[in-house]
């Protein structure tokens, strides 16, 4: 593949994923004013419930999926037997797990049933994901275009349909039904790559035991991702769900940039390795490391410090608390960055998957053991600092592990310098917010001041030290003259 399309790929999945947190964050003011903070909690609450039992349907495909996919897609014939091998392992699961879940609706009765009943239709939409096809062909194309729509229309039929607390049950039946239509929509579409192959059994199951090895990231993972609420929800209550889950909507955003690279990386990097390609694979690793860095520690120290004043404008008053959620998760994002190039552009690309399996374990206990420390008395807050303490012990695993063949020691001397312009305009625009009132125009104004401070100071170390790593980058990438 060449540079051109990993440009592409990157443009394509920065729109989705900015899109695809964007929209809810458009919303959320809406959904704060109609259901309030208990019923988005009810839909977090029941969504993180149904999606334990979705991830044990894809295991670990996303990233396995992609990969295989990405080794063989040169070849038509062993591209349409793996898929359907594949598939064939994804959809046997899926009748398991929908059974699964029609039994523990059945006997344990919870209290918002209706709710949790619908997210039978989430479920069923994971059993239909062949997404991995496509981010393994690097075809994001399809998926962006056919997500945009349809999550446009979702928001649009969510200002049309939801106007109260007892409208909960409405937005939930939207959310998942569009997931639903998401998956369906990619169908079409595969015809044209493979062919139908009908798998023997047993070449459906040799899928299973590494993409087992691959799912214990997955449910370690998701530990700590989904377990926040579903304590925040069993141990205090479920509005302080709906802080949280609106805190981290907002997160979402600049995190689409980073999940977008790691997205695109992938496949490419797979395709590297398999091919022999090391010095070359490594020279990517370099240029990624030191680009996402300098663009999550900006949106990290950016977003710190306009967040109390961006939660009071957007959800109102009685959101101030998000502000904090927002703070504190905002730190998480520094130490996920670079795990997420590690993972994927090395660890899994080069079959080293047992180390990313330790490394998510590691956060996991971290997590729960944090926040069953603070959730108590910090509530919503508590959480998100375990979110913090789990991320971190993630990336130090990580790096140490990889710290010989990526150089992690070169690494950190190069990319330490960005923390500079990163707490310089951390403390500026933290000043200003704290001396004005609270206004749109205020808040862009601070955001637009602060992009301008950090770029000015990037700019200037680049010329002052010679390092003009940017400009290179933009030049190559780019192909600017």
């Amino acid at each position: 593949m060449k540079n051109k399309n990993v440009k592409l790929n990157y443009i394509y999945n920065v729109f989705y994923q900015i899109l695809a947190s964007i929209l809810p964050l458009i919303t959320s003011p809406y959904i704060a004013r109609t259901i309030g903070a208990e019923g988005l909690g009810i839909y977090s609450y029941a969504y993180s419930i149904a999606h334990y039992f979705a991830i044990f349907i894809l295991l670990g495909l996303s990233n396995y999926g992609n990969r295989e996919i990405a080794s063989v897609r040169e070849d038509k014939e062993k591209l349409s037997r793996t898929f359907w091998e594949i598939y064939f392992m994804q959809a046997s699961i899926a009748i398991i797990i929908i059974i699964a879940y029609t039994s523990y609706l059945m006997i344990f009765q919870p209290s918002d049933f209706l709710v949790g009943a619908l997210m039978m239709f989430y479920i069923v939409s994971v059993a239909f994901d062949i997404n991995w096809f496509f981010y393994g062909m690097e075809l994001f194309k399809y998926t962006v275009i056919r997500n945009s729509i349809i999550k446009v229309l979702t928001v649009i039929l969510i200002f049309i349909f939801v106007k109260g607390p007892d409208d909960t049950w409405k937005y939930t039946l939207i959310m998942v039904a569009g997931f639903l239509i998401s998956q369906l929509a990619l169908w079409p579409y595969l015809r044209k790559y493979v062919w139908f192959r009908l798998p023997k059994i047993n070449a459906i199951f040799k899928h299973l035991k590494p993409n087992i090895v691959l799912f214990i990231p997955v449910v370690a993972i998701n530990i700590y991702k989904y377990m926040d609420k579903i304590m925040l929800g069993a141990l205090i209550n479920k509005t302080q769900v709906g802080y949280y889950e609106n805190a981290e909507k907002v997160i979402l955003i600049p995190m689409g940039f980073i999940t977008a690279f790691g997205n695109v990386m992938l496949p490419k990097m797979s395709n590297l390795y398999a091919s022999g390609k090391q010095s070359e694979g490594n020279s990517y690793i370099d240029t990624s490391f030191r680009f996402i860095t300098a663009l999550t520690l900006a949106m990290a120290f950016g977003l710190a410090s306009v967040a109390t004043k961006f939660s009071i404008l957007f959800w109102g008053e009685s959101f101030e608390v998000c502000g904090s959620i927002i703070s504190v998760l905002a730190i998480s994002m520094i130490f996920i960055s670079w795990p997420n190039v590690i993972r994927t552009q090395y660890l899994i690309p080069t079959h080293q998957e047992k180390h990313y399996i330790i490394s998510v374990v590691i956060g996991a206990v971290v997590n729960f053991i944090v926040n069953y420390m603070l959730i108590y008395k910090y509530e919503a807050i508590g959480t998100a600092i375990g979110t913090v303490f789990a991320e971190l012990s993630v990336c130090i695993y990580q790096c140490w592990v990889v710290r010989k063949p990526l150089k992690i020691a070169k690494v950190l001397r190069t990319n330490l310098p960005y923390l500079i312009p990163g707490t310089v305009m951390f403390l500026i625009v933290s000043y200003i917010s704290s001396t004005q009132k609270i206004g749109i125009i205020q808040l862009l104004t601070e955001i637009c001041i602060g992009g301008v401070i950090y770029v000015s100071i990037v700019a200037l170390d680049e010329i002052i030290f010679k390092r003009q790593f940017f400009v290179k980058y933009v030049r190559k990438y780019l192909k600017l003259k």
